[in-house]
């Protein structure tokens, strides 16, 4: 009975998919590149979802004409391309489909999450590993105000860039959040920056001794002249 096998291209789609997999993106660091890519191209917005959540994503003007989002009055972003057939003009990078992590030239799309929080009227979009205690700040934003229909714009922080993510030599519909230093030199900063506010408080004092309360009053003796003594006869 004779046998089938699979093609070389399905060999090779299966030991992808199988590298992809491998934990802490060792796999994905040697199968995937990077190049960098015109900032100005891209907005990286936070759209309001109910209530009190945030969905992230980014969008990439290819055209010049029509603009896929504009800067409103109130300081939120409305996008735009919403009014029109942005097919060839604008791109859209909605989930972890479409942007994931790089720090020091590793993927890290398998360890980390990206995330939205916000705390008052500041949002933090953040790099999430389940296995660590304190996230990584990538990028910050003021919300001026809660509108369904308004975005608000992420600035990135100091060393991160949006870049375009490469497979042997070809750009693929996938950016990243990159940054050059390794990600445990930025866990670290992450760490330090979270116990600033103990820092500043100096180092702690030494207990004093304990108190002992007043020193009990000692008993006037009235100023009456000599103390009269009694006299005791001497008996043999």
């Amino acid at each position: 009975m004779s046998r089938t096998y699979p093609r070389a291209s399905t060999m090779a789609a299966i030991s992808l998919g199988l590298a992809l997999v491998l934990p802490g993106g060792t796999a994905a660091r040697a199968v995937f590149n990077s190049q960098p890519l015109q900032q100005q191209r891209f907005a990286v917005l936070a759209q309001p979802i109910g209530q009190s959540d945030w969905k992230l994503l980014v969008l990439e003007q290819i055209k010049t004409r029509p603009l896929c989002w504009t800067p409103r009055s109130d300081g939120l972003m409305d996008p735009t391309l919403n009014t029109f057939n942005f097919s060839g003009i604008c791109s859209r990078y909605l989930d972890s489909n479409g942007y994931s992590l790089r720090s020091g030239g590793q993927d890290l799309n398998v360890r980390f999450r990206l995330r939205l929080k916000q705390s008052g009227n500041r949002l933090q979009l953040v790099a999430i590993d389940p296995d660590q205690l304190m996230p990584i700040t990538i990028g910050t934003a003021t919300v001026p105000r809660r509108d369904r229909n308004g975005f608000v714009k992420i600035n990135l922080d100091d060393g991160w860039r949006l870049e375009r993510r490469v497979y042997q030599g070809r750009t693929l519909s996938h950016v990243y959040f990159a940054h050059p230093d390794p990600i445990n030199r930025l866990l670290a900063e992450a760490g330090n920056s979270s116990s600033g506010g103990f820092t500043r408080l100096g180092a702690p004092q030494a207990p004093g001794r304990p108190s002992r309360g007043p020193a009990p009053a000692r008993p006037r003796v009235a100023n009456s002249g000599p103390i009269k003594l009694e006299v005791i006869p001497y008996r043999r």
